[in-house]
């Protein structure tokens, strides 16, 4: 009888897995197996050799461009998760009816019924040298001329990451809190803690799941991306994301594929780190 759940479960399991190997698996293989290829200015070769990956390391620029991956990655998700969690504390502790809670959540998905690139462009006219934030600041008598580096900048790419990735730390913190015990809170305002105390001991520690769940989505979503970088940077920044769009374009397969390999093993190391400090199985 065992053997007979065995193989039902294997059978049930089939499609699933087929599925996920032809659409998750075998690209990923055939990405490393490119990456080791040879490529010259006029043609790509298949071959196993490691120039790809010996040139990567080798570069300044290469390691200029993960050191900034790296810092996008960090500040985005420190501006993310203060305001994620701000937004979460909020939306669960101080909103007290279910009904204004859902609303005020489907709020935060405002942002998401159009394309990321509509959000993006959508700053340019704000952040422009004539535009809305400059021309109030010159009228207020704040500045004296423009600013030139709130558009086409570091600040205008971040202030654009945390724009689009912040409802991915709302939602898993949000979801956490919502089932904390609201019981232990009040013990541990009759025991006498202040307000910080009970943030920083009781609420901190039982929202550690959803704050590692939605650092996982901004990390990886940001050290990804390169449209927001190309678009908000004016092509005066790059990111890894855009260094392999670059050797896309052109048509360097053999190295963009070897990048992208590099940055998958980045990405599972931190991604492995995070997961080590919270048992997110074990404490949901």
């Amino acid at each position: 009888m065992p053997r007979s759940n065995t193989a039902t479960g294997w059978l049930l399991a089939a499609p699933l897995t087929l599925v996920l190997a032809a659409f998750l698996v075998l690209p990923i293989v055939m990405i490393v197996i490119v990456s080791f290829w040879g490529a010259t200015e006029f043609s790509i070769y298949p071959a196993f050799e490691f120039d790809n990956y010996r040139y990567l390391f080798g570069s300044s620029v290469a390691w200029q461009v993960f050191g900034t991956t790296f810092r996008y990655a960090f500040v985005t998700w420190a501006l993310t998760l203060s305001i994620g969690f701000t937004v979460a504390y909020f939306l669960a502790f101080h909103v007290r009816t279910l009904t204004w809670q859902i609303t005020l959540a489907l709020i935060c998905t405002v942002p998401f019924w159009t394309s990321n690139i509509i959000r993006m462009i959508s700053w340019i006219p704000f952040l422009g040298r004539n535009g809305i934030a400059n021309s109030t600041l010159l009228s207020m008598g704040v500045i004296d001329q423009p600013l030139e580096w709130l558009l086409f900048s570091d600040f205008s790419v971040l202030l654009t990451f945390v724009h689009i990735n912040t409802f991915f730390m709302i939602v898993p913190i949000l979801n956490t809190l919502l089932r904390i015990d609201k019981s232990l809170i009040e013990a541990a305002r009759d025991a006498g803690a202040t307000g910080p105390q009970i943030l920083w001991n009781v609420i901190l520690p039982l929202a550690k799941p959803g704050i590692m769940i939605g650092t996982i989505f901004v990390l990886t979503l940001v050290m990804g991306d390169f449209i927001t970088v190309r678009f908000m940077s004016g092509s005066q920044s790059a990111n890894v994301g855009r260094l392999i769009s670059n050797d896309v374009g052109l048509l360097q397969y053999p190295s963009a594929a070897a990048t992208s390999v590099v940055l998958l093993c980045t990405v599972l190391i931190v991604v492995a780190g995070l997961l080590r400090l919270v048992d997110i199985r074990k404490e949901l």
